[in-house]
């Protein structure tokens, strides 16, 4: 079965606007793995406008699942892996100034940089994700640097779907097929739902995990976060 992690940056988001901690985004996290959720996700910016570094270690304490860490390896970020040492490192391109994750790897331009992050993570004994576009030679490069998975970056998918799903999956049900074909786990997220998860999750072999947010903590506040966990975890049956 497919593993659902659950982002909580929006709680984050939501705690950081009035400066206290409500809602106390370890007690969700505790919850969400309560409620069914097979992980965490974390993505900690430089600016900490929703999950802060100290919210990474105080998760780290109490998170029985997996604790999946994602941002940009600059090195205040490899500092605080190699401090708290996660199950799973999602190494994304984030500029410092994105509101969200907008692209994949270039993995052929950047292989030798990735390569010596992945090893030196995977000596830590993280599990390394490299977040990717569904770009077959960009999933060939990554097997070069000794990535575990791929994160498949599904924005463009979730803008398609409603008007055309066949058109919409079909490069990514390449990609994850050829990532198969070289041993690669895959994992997906961005812009995933309630409307567009069971289709994705028919169409892409080998899918190992997704890791959901924004849309998660939307229906939560409309269908309670229990239910909502329940909902999207059905989807991935």
């Amino acid at each position: 079965m497919t593993k659902l992690s659950v982002n909580i940056n929006k709680i984050a988001t939501l705690r950081n606007a009035r400066g206290h901690n409500r809602p106390n985004v370890v007690q969700t996290a505790l919850d969400c793995e309560r409620f069914g959720a097979e992980g965490i996700t974390v993505h900690p910016r430089p600016d900490e406008r929703h999950i802060r570094f100290q919210d990474v270690r105080d998760l780290r304490r109490v998170i029985s699942t997996e604790l999946n860490v994602e941002g940009n390896p600059t090195a205040e970020f490899l500092a605080l892996v190699r401090e708290v040492r996660p199950e799973q490192v999602t190494l994304v391109p984030d500029a410092p100034d994105a509101i969200t994750s907008n692209a994949g790897w270039d993995t052929i331009e950047h292989q030798i940089y990735l390569t010596g992050i992945v090893t030196e993570l995977k000596s830590l004994g993280c599990r390394v994700s490299i977040f990717l576009d569904p770009n077959p030679a960009m999933v060939k490069a990554a097997v070069g640097t000794g990535t575990d998975r791929i994160e498949l970056y599904t924005e463009d998918y979730a803008r398609r779907y409603p008007t055309d799903p066949a058109a919409a999956i079909a490069p990514y049900r390449t990609a994850a097929i050829l990532a198969q074909q070289l041993g690669l786990g895959l994992n997906a997220g961005h812009d995933l739902d309630l409307e567009n998860l069971a289709y994705l999750k028919q169409n892409l072999p080998g899918l190992a995990e997704v890791s959901i947010g924004h849309a998660l903590v939307c229906d939560a506040l409309y269908l309670g976060l229990e239910n909502t966990i329940q909902l999207y975890k059905r989807q991935l049956r």
